[in-house]
């Protein structure tokens, strides 16, 4: 794919109208305007965090039921435009009653027939562990949020040795059987399984920005890498500022995004513009647990300096 570097008249770079030749399209506007304008399974991967009606900036506040029936429109629209073999992963979190005790409704237990009702299937539940964020006085403070990970088809996208992850006891060979002496894991690393330790964006993160929920491009990397090819298209319907987009290009795919706060959208801009020209900064994919001292890492794409 031809990732020429952006030039000064950015805008002539970021098309918002879809095109099949397009690198990246950036709408700035409403995901539903933008899916009603592209053909139906033209997408290879999905992957966004929606709003949580918990009333930050970005969002309109509105009644729970409202909320999900507004999500299960844009989650019907989504599956509409996805190639059969694509995956759509949905990460998100618990809405927060204020007004009912604080009490919490988790969104992937209330999504999830969104998606099954539609024909799709659910491969994995992936709970995104961290180890940062805010502190509850009246229940244990949430340290985790959940990514939906479902397929159209039972032919989909899933390039496992793209994503592994070092061994944690790299040097362990079998002592009994045909392959007695012989490594016992896999060499290119071992499954990261469903539970992922990756560090959330706060303050101190290289990649923060001004937005209050940024995803993390470590995350982002496992799905693009793991669900979709070289040249696919990935799209994210809540782009914010645009970490989906940073990854893809990282990684050699094509992208598209909506974002309704223009502020958020000149940031996104910004941080692609700096990943076309290779200085953008962040997080390498690395394990929270390090081997012992001594034991040899398989190579792998994740095993890097930070």
């Amino acid at each position: 794919m031809n990732n020429e570097v952006i030039k000064d008249n950015r805008n002539n770079y970021f098309p918002d109208h879809f095109t099949e030749e397009n690198v990246v399209t950036l709408f700035p506007g409403n995901c539903e305007d933008f899916l009603h304008s592209i053909e139906n399974e033209s997408i290879q991967l999905i992957i966004t965090s929606p709003p949580y009606n918990v009333g930050k900036d970005y969002e309109k506040a509105m009644p729970f039921e409202e909320y999900i029936n507004w999500q299960d429109n844009i989650i019907k629209l989504c599956i509409d435009k996805l190639k059969p073999e694509g995956s759509i992963c949905w990460q998100v979190g618990n809405y927060v009653d204020k007004k009912n005790s604080n009490e919490i409704y988790p969104l992937d237990i209330y999504l999830y027939n969104s998606f099954k009702s539609r024909g799709m299937k659910l491969r994995n539940r992936i709970v995104w562990h961290f180890g940062h964020g805010l502190h509850a006085k009246n229940r244990f403070s949430g340290r985790y949020e959940t990514i939906l990970w479902f397929t159209k088809s039972d032919d989909y996208v899933f390039n496992l040795d793209s994503v592994r992850i070092p061994q944690k006891y790299p040097g362990k060979k079998a002592y009994k059987g045909d392959r007695a002496g012989e490594y016992s894991g896999n060499p290119l690393g071992k499954n990261p399984s469903d539970v992922w330790e990756i560090p959330n964006v706060k303050s101190q993160h290289v990649e923060k920005t001004e937005h209050p929920c940024q995803f993390p491009v470590a995350l982002i990397n496992r799905l693009v890498l793991a669900l979709s090819n070289e040249n696919d298209l990935v799209f994210d319907p809540f782009m914010g500022v645009g970490t989906t987009q940073v990854s893809s290009l990282l990684n050699n795919r094509r992208t598209a995004g909506c974002e309704i706060m223009p502020k958020y959208m000149e940031i996104a801009k910004s941080r692609i513009i700096e990943t076309q020209n290779g200085t953008i900064k962040f997080r390498e994919d690395k394990p929270v647990y390090s081997p012992p001292s001594g034991t040899s890492l398989t190579t792998n794409p994740f095993n890097k300096p930070e």
